[in-house]
């Protein structure tokens, strides 16, 4: 059991809803447009490069991934037509326009959760495109606050604790990323609680050995009732 948790705070993208998916079909699609010159690996590794380039400018989410996709087609193909960057465009749009897909146990977990403790969620993202989910997902009612993070850090956390008026160890944070959603409130003092999804972006992977005695590990959301 989780003593003294006022606050449970969950992640959205790949924890509350399919998100990672998405962007692997739409990256894997991208790299056909470059199947004549270029292997699948290669096109992602330049794409990886120009992410990781782009992230404190852009930051997260479906835009600056369009805008990385656009820049890593130049940087393929400085001639890249038109046409082309219309068709990267499109891609991008196509993700705003996914259904949201809620993951297993979800709507159990908030059901029993809702009355003995504060909900809130914390994610990374673009802003309207996190809202949009969140009001599609049918899930608003449960939170009492949604905090969209520009990044997640410790001192991200820190600030988010302050704001809540909480001590860390009053606060628990569920979601599928050990680097953004478990290990830097841990590293606070908080609680956390990892939920991996089956695909993980390359820069949300750990890479070190991590030992998992400082939080729990959970197969879905399904299993939280049984923990708190």
């Amino acid at each position: 059991m989780l003593q003294g948790v006022k606050v449970v705070s969950f992640d959205a993208d790949d924890t509350l809803w399919v998100n990672e998916s998405y962007f692997q079909e739409a990256e894997k699609e991208f790299c056909g447009l470059f199947s004549s010159t270029y292997t699948a690996e290669e096109v992602s590794t330049e794409l990886f490069s120009v992410e990781m380039k782009n992230l404190a400018i852009y930051g997260y989410g479906i835009k600056a991934f369009t805008l990385s996709l656009i820049e890593t087609a130049l940087r393929l193909d400085s001639e890249c037509s038109a046409h082309r960057v219309g068709q990267i465009i499109e891609l991008g749009r196509s993700l705003l326009e996914k259904p949201v897909v809620l993951l297993e146990g979800v709507v159990e977990a908030l059901e029993a959760l809702k009355e003995k403790y504060w909900l809130i969620v914390a994610t990374k993202g673009d802003l309207l495109d996190q809202q949009r989910k969140l009001r599609k997902s049918g899930l608003e009612h449960y939170f009492h606050h949604v905090e969209i993070m520009s990044d997640k850090r410790e001192e991200d956390y820190a600030a988010l604790i302050k704001h809540l008026d909480i001590k860390p160890e009053e606060f628990l944070m569920i979601g599928n990323s050990l680097k953004s959603d478990i290990l830097p409130i841990v590293s606070l003092g908080g609680k956390g609680i990892h939920i991996p999804f089956h695909v993980t972006w390359q820069h949300e992977v750990v890479s070190e050995d991590v030992s998992n005695d400082s939080y729990y590990s959970l197969v879905s959301l399904a299993e939280l009732k049984n923990l708190l």
